[in-house]
């Protein structure tokens, strides 16, 4: 905002009075007087005018009518009163620009012009100087630049208020666009993705029954498919449900966080479940992530879920992996290493899968930095997810770099 703005802007009354008040002190002391200097009275007028203008600078009107007053006082005692004329005009200016009611505008301007029109009383001769020129520069001018400012005001509201409104038009249709975006996806997901799911489900769950007399480590394994199928099954239905409506089950805490004192027994069934692959996973899992909040809690817990995967699927089920979450003034240090050993791997899909991009987006989101890379002995994953204060995510603390991430045999990244 340049300064000609901001000395009519409504929040800088004070600077004005101030300004004005100076300039007046500025023409009693340096101003062209025809006769003599300024007489006490004239002096006593102007500091009166000068304190008024201070101390009521928020209230305008009582501003105008103790400025009208001294006016008029001055008319009759002294012979330069221009300090009073410049500070009861600047009054009616400050009660045009904030006057709430056009009526306040027009009473005060009527104000102003009979104790303006005090001055010609009795002296023909002045009547038509002061009657047209003094009303046209003390009362008119103050009118009009009130009013013009009053208007530029109202177009800069009306401005704004228009761009607001588009501004929530295109949110709308983004809105309504990314639903559409959701739907498919959810009919997508409910069709295809899911079906099959539940088709495999079932296989499993015939097979478990019909094959009575099958080795018991087969049965354990099938029984773990038929677990992990039905619970991908449930997180599918629940994931179809947040697309096609993500405001209906937004306080449903199961779709978006995790209770906190069922993350270490989460984290636990994760290692579980991977070591039943035949992966070794050697874990240190610190009590404190019992305590962390919902959203850190669900993002240690997937991201645990897809490093110990990717062991699985990448070095191997012979390989030795491990796990460590330490919780350390309020950040969370997440680790996943292994040591890289090319045994069979895992019966698990291969493609072209983005779990790497996936945890690196859902890290960055709270703050921290995912470091992924080979080492000598194998592959690590790590971050560091800032405590939640303010400015995490402006300053979350980088993950440590490892002089031995750029050595070694590489492994292929996980997918």
């Amino acid at each position: 905002m340049g300064w000609p703005r901001r000395v009519f802007d409504m929040r800088d009354t004070l600077v004005r009075m101030v300004l004005l008040d100076l300039t007046g002190v500025g023409y009693l002391l340096f101003g062209p007087h025809s006769t003599r200097t300024p007489s006490a009275a004239q002096w006593i007028l102007a500091v009166l005018a000068f304190a008024v203008a201070l101390l009521a600078h928020r209230r305008p009107l009582v501003n105008l009518v103790a400025q009208a007053a001294l006016l008029a006082v001055a008319i009759q005692l002294v012979d330069d009163f221009t300090i009073n004329q410049v500070g009861a005009s600047w009054a009616l200016l400050e009660v045009t620009m904030r006057a709430g009611r056009p009526r306040v505008i027009w009473l005060s301007t009527a104000l102003l012009v009979v104790v303006d029109l005090t001055d010609s009383i009795g002296d023909p001769a002045r009547r038509v100087a002061s009657g047209v020129v003094g009303l046209a520069l003390e009362v008119g001018v103050p009118v009009l630049l009130g009013l013009v400012i009053r208007a530029n005001r109202e177009l800069s509201r009306q401005a704004v208020e228009r761009a607001t409104a588009e501004q929530r038009r295109h949110e709308s249709e983004s809105r309504a666009a990314r639903a559409d975006e959701r739907s498919a996806i959810a009919r997508e997901l409910h069709d295809v993705v899911a079906h099959h799911v539940a088709s495999m489900v079932l296989r499993v769950g015939v097979a478990r029954h019909v094959l009575t007399d099958v080795d018991p480590r087969v049965g354990a394994v099938f029984d773990d498919v038929h677990g992990t199928g039905t619970a991908a099954l449930a997180e599918l239905r629940r994931l179809v449900a947040v697309l096609r409506d993500p405001d209906g089950v937004r306080g449903d805490a199961a779709l978006t966080a995790i209770e906190p004192s069922a993350l270490p027994a989460a984290l636990g069934a994760t290692v579980d479940r991977a070591r039943q692959t035949g992966v070794t996973v050697e874990a240190e899992i610190d009590p404190a992530v019992g305590a962390l909040d919902a959203v850190r809690g669900l993002a240690v817990l997937r991201l645990t879920q897809e490093a110990l995967t990717n062991v699985a699927k990448h070095a191997g089920t012979s390989a030795l992996a491990r796990l460590v979450v330490a919780v350390k003034d309020g950040a969370v240090h997440w680790e996943v290493s292994d040591d890289g050993l090319a045994g069979e791997p895992a019966a698990v899909p291969t493609g072209g899968g983005h779990g790497i991009t996936g945890m690196r987006e859902r890290v960055e989101v709270l703050g921290g930095r995912l470091e992924a890379g080979p080492t000598r002995t194998g592959f690590r994953v790590r971050t560091v997810l800032p405590a939640l204060t303010p400015a995490a995510g402006a300053s979350a603390p980088p993950a440590p770099r490892d002089p031995e991430a750029t050595t070694g045999s590489p492994t292929p990244e996980p997918a």
